[in-house]
């Protein structure tokens, strides 16, 4: 960890809300609320979701599988992801989504006039603000942890929101 916990600290609660209560607690309510008000699919939401923690690293990203009303992606989820491009395990959504994820993880400044048609055909304008917002937060927080240290003792509280 590249962060000093005090003896008996959680560290994810210390370094989330104790070190920095202005902006922790905030940060991590956003960071919930992605998950608790969620519009999208659960496919698409988790494809863009693991691409981001492929791409970031975040040990407790990749680990984590999003659940729905007791639905999980099925196991081999991961590996399609990382395979975006040619798996025929996903559709369209699914596959604009880990794209989308990817792009804007590492190529943002690219994201041509073709995506952008193609987000349309398949995605609500609101759909599109959602999907972003989602990829921000993971990309900013995911990373965040990881830099720290800190994926490898992320927890979400016990009090997080399931859809």
């Amino acid at each position: 960890m590249n962060i000093d916990i005090p003896e008996g600290k959680d560290a994810i609660e210390y370094v989330w809300g104790e070190m920095v209560p202005g902006i922790g607690p905030a940060a991590a309510n956003f960071s919930l609320a992605v998950y608790a008000h969620t519009t999208l699919g659960l496919r698409e939401f988790e494809a863009a979701r693991l691409r981001v923690a492929q791409i970031n690293g975040c040990i407790f990203c990749l680990d984590w599988r999003t659940e729905r009303d007791g639905e999980k992606v099925e196991e081999e989820f991961a590996g399609a992801v990382s395979e975006w491009h040619t798996t025929d395990r996903f559709d369209d959504r699914t596959r604009l989504a880990a794209e989308y994820a990817e792009r804007y993880t590492l190529d943002h400044h690219n994201l041509d006039d073709d995506f952008w048609d193609r987000m349309n055909d398949h995605y609500s304008q609101l759909e599109i603000v959602e999907l972003s917002m989602c990829l921000g937060s993971w990309l900013a927080f995911g990373r965040l942890n990881h830099v720290l240290g800190l994926d490898t003792v992320c927890a979400l509280p016990s009090h997080a929101v399931r859809r």
